[in-house]
């Protein structure tokens, strides 16, 4: 295929939801020196790293789109909150929260989230999920929403419902397909193999470990004062 003559890729989008928050203690920190912390204005070069590293697995191609200048403002907004989780100094992933509706709507949209590939299958997936939910909830909204597709990891959707989301709406786009403009360089990827995923599931608990992490030597470095 060419860029004149992409393949064309049939995704199914579902958009999910959560009304309260979910019942549950706090959100459990895997063992290990890990941290969280928000890049309050975070250069183009790291955002697109992030970006760029935690995506092209899963085909994100949104941002690849847009230009320097479209980018810029947007993440720089105050009401784009990107906090980056790091193992032991290294950036394993991040999440994104898009405050933008949270006056008005009383919503926030946990935007991007997602590891390093390096870092999947190793606890920080379900730990990072649900400290962006708890962050979100932290921030008094009426409802925190999120999107997936089926570009994601196959158990990404059984996550998000596990964290206690739930589908309200569906639907179905036809797209290019992002390596074949370019975007994105000719990768392996799940959807050339009927759906089936190589590799590491989402991340699970590490049971006892993450149960009691007194002695991990765990550090969480969240600015919850200036994050939040």
């Amino acid at each position: 295929m060419t860029p004149s003559d992409p393949r064309k890729l049939e995704v199914v989008v579902s958009f999910l939801e959560m009304q309260s928050p979910p019942d549950r203690p706090p959100a459990i920190i895997p063992p290990g020196k890990v941290a969280i912390i928000r890049a309050e204005d975070p250069t183009l070069s790291f955002y697109r790293y992030l970006y760029n590293t935690v995506g092209e697995p899963w085909l994100w191609w949104q941002r690849r789109l847009m230009s320097d200048d479209e980018l810029a403002p947007l993440i720089a907004n105050p009401l784009t909150h990107v906090y980056v989780l790091y193992v032991a100094g290294v950036p394993a992933g991040y999440c994104e929260l898009d405050l933008t509706e949270l006056e008005k709507e009383r919503t926030i949209d946990l935007h991007y989230m997602g590891l390093i590939p390096e870092f999947i299958g190793k606890g920080f997936g379900k730990y990072l999920l649900n400290w962006a939910i708890d962050t979100a909830w932290s921030l008094k909204p009426a409802r925190v929403t999120v999107n997936t597709c089926t570009l994601d990891h196959p158990s990404a959707l059984g996550a998000y419902q596990k964290a206690g989301f739930v589908v309200y709406d569906q639907r179905t786009d036809i797209v290019d397909d992002p390596r074949d403009v370019g975007l994105i360089p000719h990768i392996d990827h799940h959807v050339d193999r009927g759906g089936q995923s190589r590799g590491d599931a989402p991340d699970t608990e590490s049971g006892q470990e993450n149960a009691n992490n007194a002695d991990s030597g765990t550090l969480v470095v969240d600015f919850p004062d200036r994050a939040r």
